[in-house]
């Protein structure tokens, strides 16, 4: 859903190794920049994003809109990238909207075969890393820590994709996954979109992201994503 009377939104990414950045006009076809910015956002994030304002012809003030991803995902490239999307928001006074980066990740069908017909109730689910050890998966009862040395439990039927954890996830899982993330803007632009025609907004003060690993000195609570003080 396409608002004609507002600006050009904005998309911004950083819960995974590859960045992404997406810009799209009302009614227009998304533009999308993504590199490989490893643990680099903080020095890429903000250049990557003058290149693409400038190649297609859009100052930063026309803009009437921000969705960011908001993980689950590394400490590092969350920070930076909420920082900067929330910045951005509030310099230019537009409004924000938060998107876990799982919602869009698992929000299309990923190849034709696997598009849910009408009535279908096959699920899908996401693995991603917690670390160099544990991994995440999220699902429809959302995120849960799979500890090193285990397997997630999935229900029969259950479409599997996996980001970043090459060599820790199976090679069909870890292909839906790159699928998914080659679509990452376009959806997250999608997604926001929807939510902005409806009126809905995040608050800026009360927007956050969903780490799932944090630095040195903070410890995951055993089974859910949430965490707590390593005492050690």
């Amino acid at each position: 859903m396409t608002d004609p009377g507002r600006g050009p939104l904005l998309a911004i990414d950083t819960a995974t190794n590859v960045a992404v950045v997406a810009i799209e006009r009302p009614g227009g076809k998304p533009e999308v920049a993504a590199w490989p910015a490893g643990q680099r956002h903080g020095e890429e994030l903000l250049a990557a994003l003058d290149r693409l304002l400038r190649g297609i012809g859009i100052e930063l003030g026309s803009l009437g809109g921000i969705v960011v991803g908001t993980g689950p995902g590394a400490f590092t490239g969350l920070r930076v990238g909420l920082a900067t999307a929330k910045g951005l928001a509030h310099a230019l006074a537009i409004p924000i909207v938060g998107i876990p980066t799982s919602t869009a990740l698992l929000a299309r069908p990923i190849s034709p075969e696997s598009a849910m017909p009408p009535g279908s109730t096959q699920r899908r689910a996401l693995l991603l890393p917690a670390g160099p050890r544990d991994r995440v998966l999220v699902d429809h009862d959302g995120p849960r820590l799979v500890p090193a040395g285990s397997e997630p439990r999935l229900a029969p039927g259950t479409e599997l994709l996996a980001v970043d954890l090459d060599g820790r996830a199976p090679a069909d899982a870890l292909a839906r996954g790159q699928v998914a993330r080659t679509r990452l803007g376009e959806t997250l632009l999608q997604l926001a979109a929807t939510r902005l025609a409806a009126g809905e907004a995040d608050d800026l003060a009360r927007l956050v992201p969903e780490y799932v690993t944090l630095p040195r000195g903070i410890g995951a609570l055993s089974g859910s994503i949430e965490w707590s003080r390593d005492p050690r």
